[in-house]
């Protein structure tokens, strides 16, 4: 009995106690309320932060690589180190320090680390955190990340320990962004979160018109003055431009006092044009808003790359002119991107400076013979990471691989920033929506491909041209709506919604003729009107302009699939896809791929691609009347059955007739299709 008395008070006094990582600042740890001593070895400290950060477990050698000269004894140099390690950290039965064989972790899922809680907070997205939280966020940034433990002569450690740095003083200035937004208008703590994001970001113009604002708010003009004194200073040294800070202190100080709200109301953090789109003539007017991207020179990280032109520079201004040719978003020139690039500013400074929605970045090296490039984009307000993306090429082939690359990275960019427009637009009450927001929500609407939603996408794509007259975009997607009506939902109307869709395709090419998705409106348009030579030539137009312009190039397979050259149907209906893998009309392009593999007579292939089609969300009747003809011809007649019961299910009225009146199918494609319908009969 007294034995497993004394057994279980051991265990009692083993139970590990509640221990504190504060790496946000100078490392530091606290068991219960007292302080640990820390080993004085920075690469001790250094295997803590960069450990607590690892998402999955680090192999001996690549710490060793990280924090060693190879000639001395790395190994021996770690082993020490964890040791040290574990008299820190390990608590009584309880191992922190994990190793399993050549790997090594941390497991601290019962501590309290500071990076960790912001990363996993910021990762969530900063905006959806309520006042309290956001304050909370705050108050665990103590200082820099891992301050003090920088290593000389450790380049790799140095390159991460400089990222993370950038990268949680983003994260630091967006939750100090959002917690100012956050404040009453009388509130005048307002000025503690205000001072801390003008210290993170100086050259921020939100934050300086953000501190204007309050300081007109509360009165306060010579302090104001002052400040604006000091801004034109700093921003005339740095060559940019003041502005929009001038524009937003003289409408602060000549607006009206309003009345004391009955409810609380919380400060507006002003929103502008980015700097490279602002100048003196912009004053008094209000320029029409896009989406806005800096593209940051990536870092060729091969360790040999000192001079400029090389592949990583070459990669960006690639990037840069394709963005710029999709003409849907603001791209800010490479002189300035590769300017600020010299002066050492990384991307999330450089977002903010530059005050663009997102910023794209990345890095490339060669490992042995492969060439290895990942890619990343972030919403410069949030700090949040909405892509990445890793590309491997062999080394030999690397001249091949940019522009292979280029296609890849600015695709994602531009599908992933458009997802991000359209989710933000569903979000805000239409009748605060601008002509982009207006325009992103018709988008939404548009890719239900039903006549309800298809018909808010036409009157949300009206707003938007009501607000900007000018906006080619908007044109284009009234346009599809009305391809929509006649193809899917207004038959009977064909000749006259085929009409307005001209019409529509026609505006947008007086308002912007070097825009891809004009021409690829009009390519529409000219197809449903029986024209198709008229409408290939379109749409090579549209993909001439911009060959990353996925849409252009999978309507080229659309036109082709039925009665032009269906080889050709296939190699567009693939780079389509390649270009843009996630897209809403993934199963429009599937299924034109089918029908060219029928016309070829591989009936085998066509069955499978339409099964394909089918099985994407949003497949329409037609797209299950193209797989119901694709597997009849290949002899699946009871597969081919089943779905002609489901459009009959859904579409009671749905015949053959009406499926080849809608479509353009050459006489091969007739004679197959019809052939496989007889099994249906």
């Amino acid at each position: 009995m007294v034995t497993g008395v004394e057994k279980r008070a051991r265990k009692r006094r083993s139970a590990p106690a509640p221990l504190t990582v504060q790496l946000l600042g100078g490392l530091t740890l606290t068991r219960g309320d007292v302080a640990v001593a820390l080993p004085a070895s920075r690469k001790v400290r250094a295997l803590v932060g960069y450990l607590a950060l690892a998402p999955r477990p680090v192999s001996r050698s690549q710490l060793c690589e990280l924090l060693w000269d190879v000639p001395n004894d790395p190994r021996g140099e770690l082993r020490w180190s964890l040791s040290k390690l574990r008299g820190v950290l390990d608590d009584g039965d309880r191992s922190r320090v994990v190793t399993d064989g050549d790997n090594v972790s941390l497991d601290l899922s019962d501590c309290s680390v500071d990076a960790l809680t912001v990363d996993v907070a910021m990762r969530a997205r900063v905006e959806t955190h309520s006042p309290e939280q956001l304050r909370s966020l705050a108050n665990l940034f103590a200082g820099e990340f891992l301050d003090g433990v920088e290593i000389e002569r450790q380049p790799s450690f140095d390159a991460w320990l400089v990222a993370q740095r950038r990268r949680f003083r983003a994260y630091r200035t967006a939750v100090l962004e959002h917690l100012v937004g956050t404040f009453a208008p009388d509130d005048r703590g307002v000025y503690d979160a205000l001072d801390k994001w003008l210290q993170l970001a100086p050259l921020d113009v939100r934050a300086h018109q953000a501190m204007l604002a309050a300081l007109a708010r509360h009165g306060k003009v010579r302090e104001g003055e002052e400040h604006l004194a000091a801004t034109t200073r700093l921003f005339e040294a740095e060559g940019l431009d003041l502005a929009p800070i001038r524009l937003t202190w003289r409408d602060a100080r000549t607006r009206r006092p309003e009345p004391v709200p009955t409810e609380p109301q919380r400060v507006v953090v002003p929103s502008t044009q980015p700097l490279a789109s602002t100048n003196q003539s912009t004053i008094g007017s209000t320029p029409a808003r896009r989406a806005s991207i800096a593209v940051m020179p990536f870092v060729d990280r091969t360790g040999a790359a000192t001079d400029r032109g090389g592949l990583a520079e070459g990669l960006v201004h690639d990037i840069i002119t394709r963005l710029a040719k999709l003409r849907v978003m603001f791209v800010i020139a490479h002189g300035s991107v590769f300017a600020l690039n010299d002066r050492n500013v990384g991307p999330e400074e450089a977002g903010r400076m530059l005050n663009v929605d997102y910023v794209a970045s990345g890095w490339l090296e060669r490992r042995n013979d492969r060439l290895i490039v990942t890619g990343e984009l972030m919403e410069t307000r949030t700090a949040h990471i909405i892509w990445t993306d890793r590309f491997d090429y062999p080394a030999r082939d690397a001249l091949t691989a940019l522009d292979a690359l280029g296609d890849s990275i600015v695709s994602s960019i531009a599908h992933e920033v458009e997802t991000a427009e359209r989710n933000r637009a569903i979000l805000k009450a239409p009748n605060s929506l601008d002509a982009w927001e207006a325009y992103h929500r018709g988008l939404w609407h548009m890719y239900r491909f039903n006549a309800a939603d298809n018909e808010h996408a036409a009157n949300f794509f009206g707003t938007a041209i009501e607000l900007d007259p000018t906006f080619s975009r908007a044109y284009a997607g009234l346009s599809f709506t009305h391809f929509q009506n006649a193809f899917l939902h207004r038959l009977g109307e064909r000749t006259k919604e085929t009409e307005r869709a001209y019409e529509m395709a026609g505006q947008a090419l007086i308002v912007d003729d070097k825009d891809p998705a004009a021409h690829w409106a009009m390519g529409r348009a000219l197809w449903l009107g029986g024209g198709h030579d008229d409408a290939v030539v379109e749409l090579e137009r549209a993909v001439e302009l911009s060959p990353n312009f996925a849409l252009g190039h999978y309507t080229l397979s659309f036109v082709h699939c039925q009665s032009g050259d269906p080889a050709k149907a296939i190699s567009t209906s693939d780079h389509s896809r390649e270009l843009s893998p996630f897209d809403p009309l993934l199963f429009a392009m599937l299924a034109c791929r089918a029908i060219g593999h029928l016309r070829l007579g591989d009936l085998d292939a066509a069955s499978q691609w339409s099964l394909k089609a089918v099985a994407r969300p949003n497949a329409h009747r037609h797209i299950l009347a193209i797989a119901a003809h694709c597997l009849a011809s290949a002899g699946r007649v009871d597969e081919a059955r089943a779905f002609v019961e489901r459009i009959r299910r859904a579409n009671p009225g749905y015949r053959i007739d009406e499926f080849f009146r809608v479509f353009q199918f050459a006489p091969d494609a007739v004679a197959v299709m019809k052939r496989g319908a007889k099994a249906l009969e």
